[in-house]
């Protein structure tokens, strides 16, 4: 019985080019023997005609299930309500836009056949604009520091993973899905494999500087407790110092007297020590404030996505999750 594929593309803006990427899949498909494939196109609110080009694309290409969204839950949420849907041997997540090649999906394949749980594709060359390549920098460094990425291994969104650590993955119910944080926390024997990054043809990028933001925050607050113990640690630092500095005050006052009254420019150092120490203060508050407040939302079974329509065969979905 052959294995089967499923591609997960979470879609955004994406009426324009969802078509080539289908059919770039079919055909490199058609070279791959003995798998069959599933093709699970999720609409995470996008403004377009992006589900109707689905629904159109869904009559024609007949292996390709549709999941439309009540309204936008982001990249990631789009991508657990897919890996719920799937059903493949092997799961391969990939763009809507055609940047990620699909037909260089065999090199993640061979990488998952050869004994690799999750493979994720690495650019020589991106063809991404400055402030996403920038964005993409800062969510490798935050991977690394708060969640534990390996340094060396690169994480991008084309990848795939076999069914186990789908499987797992798809256990996390809780409001802000990180996809990285999920694979990592299921396996660490994770590879790179080298694809080509092709330029973006039509359109620009969904992710927005609010996107990216709500992004970084998810790995900070939903995989790790790194910023806590940093505030902590920071807390502690600021403390010592202060002690320090009041002791050399007394000291200084019963070795010099009031010889330094008449100065006034300490009044600008307090102010400036007052501003910042109540800045690190309200930072560190809000950062405890963040933490608390999603641990509320999600005590209060905030969902992941909601799902308003599915099309295609066996269209038996979690509605809510």
């Amino acid at each position: 019985m052959d294995k089967v594929i499923s591609y997960i593309i979470p879609c955004y803006r994406s009426e324009n080019t969802l078509g080539n990427v289908i059919s770039e899949i079919e055909e490199s498909m058609n070279k791959i023997s003995g798998y069959d494939y599933e093709i699970v196109c999720i609409n995470d609110g996008s403004p377009d005609n992006t589900w109707q080009t689905i629904k159109e694309l869904s009559t024609v290409h007949k292996k390709l299930i549709g999941i439309n969204f009540a309204k936008n839950f982001g990249q990631h949420a789009a991508l657990m309500a897919g890996l719920r849907r799937s059903k493949g041997d092997i799961v391969i997540c990939l763009d809507d836009d055609g940047q990620t090649p699909a037909n260089e999906a065999y090199k993640l394949i061979d990488a998952i056949e050869t004994g690799a749980d999750a493979v994720y594709a690495r650019y020589e060359h991106k063809k991404h604009s400055i402030f996403r390549n920038f964005g993409s920098a800062m969510n490798e460094w935050m991977a690394h520091v708060m969640i534990g990425k390996p340094k060396e291994l690169y994480v991008s969104s084309y990848f795939a993973a076999r069914r186990f650590v789908v499987d797992e993955m798809c256990r996390y119910k809780g409001s802000y899905p990180y996809v990285i944080g999920l694979v990592l926390r299921t396996t660490r024997n994770i590879v790179n494999v080298d694809v080509n990054h092709r330029a973006r043809e039509i359109g620009s990028s969904g992710y927005t500087f609010s996107k990216l933001i709500k992004l970084w925050m998810n790995g900070f607050t939903a995989f790790s407790i790194v910023p806590l113990r940093v505030a902590t640690l920071s807390g502690s630092i600021f403390a010592c110092v202060g002690f320090l500095y009041g002791i050399f005050t007394i000291i200084k006052k019963l070795v010099l007297g009031d010889q330094l009254d008449i100065l006034p420019l300490g009044f600008s150092a307090l102010m400036s020590v007052m501003v910042f120490m109540g800045g690190m203060l309200m930072l560190m508050v809000g950062l405890a404030g963040e933490y608390i407040g999603r641990s509320y939302i999600s005590l209060n079974d905030d969902p992941q996505y909601v799902v308003r329509d599915v099309i295609g065969e066996e269209t038996k979905v979690e509605k809510d999750n």
